[in-house]
């Protein structure tokens, strides 16, 4: 009875080592496991917000047929403002950018004896998809869509009779951006080129000889038109050099612009050139009593 009972104690303490054996790399695993899940627990993201406020200065260039067969050409300027951020739902992979600006073009015939001024604004919002180049660091691609709203007036003072041209456009656009971080020796630098062309919307334009006046009397047969590349071509070219002192950096760079259009016997063309120059930095926005986490993780749109 002594031996049987040695026996099954053996089987029984076999069995129980095999399992535990066996049972061991579940073990392992688990706390594998436990180690990536606590390694992997949600760190508080930061977001800064990109501001730059920039001023251009160049030259202009202004056809517009309803007021003057003749182009002008003068002195352009534009205060602008630009924000972008890292999106919530996808900080790494997706940016939004406001940009708006007020610009005024004064601009004389050949002989420079006649002055227009025009007065335009705008702004545009879009979203655009992130790639980080593994190959080259600190470089980024940026692609996606935006919408922008552009309005204004030429004032033409020799004109006695229609010396007003208003202007009224909205488009829908295709956007890319190239962004590279590096250091000219300690001086960290951020080189940007984007452009923007706007591929389909809507703007305004009268008939050929028709009078605002006899829109306003209810005249308004074929003064909204879709604008396409058929009717209207327009393009902006943006290159931005940011040398950062510091939270503070100052932008440099080159704008250039394209708008034409060619509707109701009408050729209107704008074309302008301009130096950049502004201030641009990033901020956190804290809520009253908020503070930051040390180990927050900043994801930049820009930087």
């Amino acid at each position: 009875m002594t031996t049987s009972n040695n026996t099954t104690n053996r089987i029984v303490a076999i069995i129980t080592l095999s399992l535990l054996v066996a049972a061991m790399p579940l073990l392992h695993v688990n706390a594998a496991n436990n180690k990536h899940d606590t390694d992997s627990l949600p760190v508080k993201i930061e977001r800064p917000v990109n501001s730059a406020f920039t001023f251009d200065i160049g030259g202009a260039q202004i056809l517009d047929t309803y007021l003057t067969p003749i182009k002008y050409t003068g002195m352009n300027m534009r205060i602008g403002y630009e924000r972008m951020q890292a999106m919530k739902f996808s900080p790494l992979h997706w940016i939004s950018q406001i940009d708006a600006g007020i610009d005024y073009q004064k601009v004389k015939n050949i002989p420079r004896t006649r002055t227009m001024h025009s007065l335009m604004l705008e702004f545009q919002w879009g979203m655009m998809h992130r790639w980080h180049i593994d190959c080259l660091q600190g470089l980024q691609i940026m692609a996606g869509g935006s919408t922008r709203f552009r309005g204004g007036a030429l004032y033409n003072a020799a004109n006695s009779n229609n010396p007003v041209s208003a202007k009224l456009h909205w488009s829908i656009n295709m956007q890319g951006m190239a962004v590279y971080n590096t250091h000219i020796r300690n001086l960290p630098i951020t080189l940007r080129y984007e452009a923007t062309l706007p591929f389909i919307g809507a703007f305004f334009s009268p008939e050929y000889g028709q009078s605002f006046y006899e829109i306003y009397l209810g005249d308004r047969r074929n003064i909204v038109h879709c604008g396409w590349w058929g009717n209207r071509f327009d393009m902006r070219n943006l290159f931005t050099v940011d040398l950062h002192f510091g939270r503070t950096s100052l932008r440099l760079g080159y704008r250039g612009e394209i708008e034409t259009s060619f509707v109701n016997n009408l050729n209107c063309h704008f074309f302008t050139h301009s130096a950049v120059i502004g201030i641009s930095g990033e901020w956190l926005t804290l809520r009253p009593g908020e503070k930051t986490i040390e180990k927050a993780r900043i994801i930049s749109a820009l930087y």
